[in-house]
């Protein structure tokens, strides 16, 4: 068998073909973190376990009004909209580089009048011509090197890096708004416990002046009992002006100043469910910041390419096809077709440096990007680990602060019941009410911080997990 020969094209065309596979730069393997990180995590919580959670997690708080809350953030957000024109300018570049590949072809038409004078003639004659052309014109770069191909490479990574950056902005604002909401929930509940105890302490005052009036209570009992009614009546409005800017910054989060939010009770919130024990470290390839820092690696590294390849020559194909004649009328009739096709070659010679202090520029910026995304890994895990702990830690004190809690209602019942009866002075009451009134605040703060737990761990997960 004969084996195809490239002796019937021009030179540079042929060393073109052969070297068209060829393609300068490393190619990208993902790298290995700086530390090494465990397969599993083991810090498995105490809760309710779930095998895969998707990504709207928010929605498991089991609350309509915070599911409209996250999706009218998402929507109207300007750091989700700036995200988005992002998006839209990283595809237009990837358009342009891509683009590049192509032959570039333009359409050219002129008409062109000209006089000469004949040499040599008396008197002197002129010669005028007209010439009109009509043709397409071509030029091709050859992608001997793979510049083109490691800068479409770069501008496809870097595309991708800003869906990812966008998905990190909409991560946490997601976060940002469920844990504002978490924080309004909880100070509706710290406000009905407040009112309980206001209630309570109305009536107690009420019945404490009965009895002084009946000669059995004392004057301190009643001064006593008047100044924690009013130090109840204090925190309650604390707390009323700490749920009107809870209020402001639910409204300023989904872009709507002035939004007003029906009161609830944090102590309604089903607690949602965790990643069972054994979850792979692998799952933190999902988080969007970890995605966006590889992305940006795997443009750094063909990034190199691209500018080694700048230092040998440039290859490029040229053509063009028309028709020209001195009569417009016949531009078409006549046999006037004219055609050209050539290839130019441009080499680097004297530079001062500047190609190869590129290629080192890129070599080190490769290198930045690579510690960059090891940094982030390294972060990540940290970040689902300290969620797991926190989670984890807040649910065993939960059923401390439960206990707690139910002891200080049992205590006031009892000191109620002592002083009614007048066994003991109107002080122990006060304490009990005091005791009951903070064990119960404490109760509320705890499962805030439970809750909130719960939202840094499926923020440090990407926004939820899958097991397989």
């Amino acid at each position: 068998m004969n084996r195809p020969r490239l002796t019937g094209l021009p030179p540079l065309l042929a060393l073109a073909l052969a070297l068209g596979g060829c393609a300068l730069g490393p190619d990208y393997v993902r790298p290995d973190a700086a530390v090494a990180l465990p397969e599993a995590y083991t810090a498995a919580a105490p809760l309710a376990q779930s095998p895969s959670v998707a990504s709207n997690w928010w929605s498991l708080f089991g609350d309509s009004q915070l599911d409209e809350l996250v999706k009218q953030a998402l929507a109207s957000s300007p750091d989700a909209r700036l995200a988005a024109a992002r998006i839209e300018e990283a595809d237009a570049v990837l358009a342009q580089v891509d683009a590049a590949l192509l032959p570039q072809i333009d359409g050219n038409a002129s008409s062109t009048r000209s006089r000469t004078v004949l040499p040599n003639t008396h008197p002197a004659q002129n010669l005028t011509r007209t010439v009109n052309k009509l043709g397409l014109s071509t030029s091709f770069e050859l992608d001997v090197w793979g510049k083109l191909r490691r800068a479409s490479e770069a501008a496809r990574a870097q595309a991708l890096g800003t869906r990812y950056a966008s998905d990190t902005v909409s991560l946490s604002l997601a976060a940002s708004v469920v844990q504002a909401y978490l924080n309004l929930r909880a100070i509706d509940a710290q406000l009905l416990v407040t009112r309980d105890s206001l209630a309570a302490q109305q009536r107690s005052t009420e019945l404490t002046r009965n009895r002084f009036n009946g000669g059995i209570a004392s004057r301190l009992d009643v001064e006593q009992a008047e100044g924690a009614l009013a130090s109840y009546t204090a925190t309650l409005v604390q707390l009323d002006k700490s749920r009107s800017l809870a209020e402001n910054l639910l409204g300023l989060l989904v872009g709507q100043p002035g939004l007003k939010v029906a009161s609830g009770d944090l102590r309604s919130l089903p607690l949602p469910p965790v990643p069972p024990a054994g979850l792979p470290s692998s799952l933190l390839e999902a988080r969007p910041d970890v995605q966006q820092a590889e992305a940006t690696l795997i443009a750094a590294n063909a990034k190199i390419g691209v500018a080694k390849a700048a230092l040998f020559p440039g290859i490029t194909l040229t053509g063009s096809f028309g028709r020209e004649s001195q009569d417009l009328s016949q531009l078409f009739s006549a046999p006037a077709m004219v055609w050209s096709f050539g290839a130019g070659l441009t080499q680097p010679i004297f530079e001062g440096g500047r190609l190869r202090a590129q290629v080192d520029q890129v070599t080190a910026q490769q290198k930045q990007s690579l510690e960059s995304y090891r940094k982030a890994v390294q972060t990540a895990f940290r970040e689902v680990n300290d969620a797991l702990v926190s989670v984890r830690q807040n649910g065993e004190a939960e059923d401390a602060y439960t206990k707690a809690m139910d002891a200080a209602k049992r205590a006031l019942q009892l000191a109620q019941t002592r002083y009614e009866h007048g066994y003991s002075a109107y002080l122990d009451v006060l304490v009990a009410q005091r005791t009951a009134n903070d064990a119960t605040l404490a109760w509320v703060q705890n499962r805030q911080a439970r809750l909130s737990s719960t939202v840094d761990l499926f923020k440090a997960l990407g926004g939820g997990w899958k097991a397989g």
